[in-house]
């Protein structure tokens, strides 16, 4: 008669063997997967945009997460171009495609810090268009004072990668704390209160001093910071007295008019060739400013139009390290 208990025994071993190879071979190619999945990530972390990368590669780009939709303007028909060099915005001019690169390599080097939400997840929830709403913190010196930088957009759109991204930049290579917000067009005013309100609350977390702070803005961001900029609208907006107003707003090409005692000390520079801001509105504002005693200074730049930014290549360069001493100043 046939073992049976051996021939049980037999197969039993033949069964674990083969289970042991599957298994083997199961964790080999998780392994393998698992590295291969590690090495994919640090290409990635590794690979730095250039002139010919696609937009939608850099917004999309995993570092980001969410808020990388938000480094581009958000609202639609505003911005055209396919990759970093062809980028235009609406409204602007000498866009620097060495400058974009230069930003968008910046947020992905510092992806883990560089966004701040300013809304709770509450309250974005109750308003979900708080969800296009965004500090991106351009770190300088621990300690040192900071800036908070307005894009214009004619309160259609933000045009950050132009009008707030770059000064930002530069501001922080300085050792200054530097800010760039990204704002709803049509509640501005009430996201760089929210904006400051939260730097100043967050001040010692951040690193920065909560005082001798500087609002910064181009076209429709100027008027943003010319707004809170006045000590009643600070008030009004914040609904706060702990928070100090800022020691100077520095403006780029408005047409805002508006003139109070309770104005911050005022730099502007604007072409003569704007034909969105008149030049010579902006000098009679600040002059009036400086017929109520608020300490200003004014540039108009001959033959250069709307949006010039930093001012790369034209006569306006180097316009950013004149306000810069004309905040210190001031401080």
């Amino acid at each position: 008669m046939p073992n049976f208990a051996a021939v049980k025994l037999h197969e039993t071993m033949k069964l674990m063997t083969c289970f042991a190879m599957i298994m083997a071979a199961m964790t080999t190619g998780l392994c393998a997967c698992t590295e291969k999945m590690e090495r994919t990530e640090v290409i990635e972390a590794q690979q730095i945009f250039t002139r010919t990368t696609r937009i939608s590669d850099v917004m999309n780009a995993p570092a980001f997460g969410d808020w990388g939709r938000l480094i581009f303007p958000v609202d639609e028909g505003y911005w055209s171009g396919e990759t970093l060099e062809q980028l235009r915005l609406v409204w602007y001019n000498y866009i620097d495609p060495d400058k974009t690169v230069e930003i968008c390599n910046y947020l992905k080097a510092h992806a883990d810090s560089v966004f701040l939400d300013i809304y709770t997840e509450a309250e974005k929830q109750d308003d979900p268009q708080k969800r296009n709403t965004g500090l991106f913190f351009f770190r300088g010196n621990p300690g040192a004072p900071f800036a908070v930088c307005n894009a214009g957009g004619a309160f259609a759109y933000v045009g950050a990668m132009h009008d707030s991204f770059p000064h930002a930049l530069e501001l922080s290579k300085l050792g200054y704390n530097a800010f760039a917000l990204i704002y709803r067009p049509d509640d501005a005013y009430e996201d760089l209160a929210q904006a400051i309100t939260y730097i100043h609350d967050h001040a010692d977390e951040l690193g920065v001093s909560a005082s001798g702070y500087s609002l910064w803005g181009g076209s429709a961001g100027a008027r943003m910071a010319a707004v809170l900029g006045n000590a009643d609208y600070l008030y009004q907006l914040t609904g706060r007295e702990d928070i100090p107003q800022a020691s100077a707003v520095i403006m780029q090409y408005t047409g805002y008019n508006t003139v109070s005692p309770q104005d911050a000390a005022t730099y502007a520079c604007v072409g003569t060739s704007d034909g969105i801001a008149p030049w010579r509105t902006m000098q009679r504002r600040l002059q009036s400013l400086s017929n109520l005693g608020i300490p200003t200074e004014f540039h108009a730049y001959e033959g250069l139009p709307h949006g010039f930014g930093l001012g790369t290549g034209t006569v306006a360069e180097g316009w950013l390290t004149d306000a810069v001493r004309f905040w210190e100043e001031n401080r």
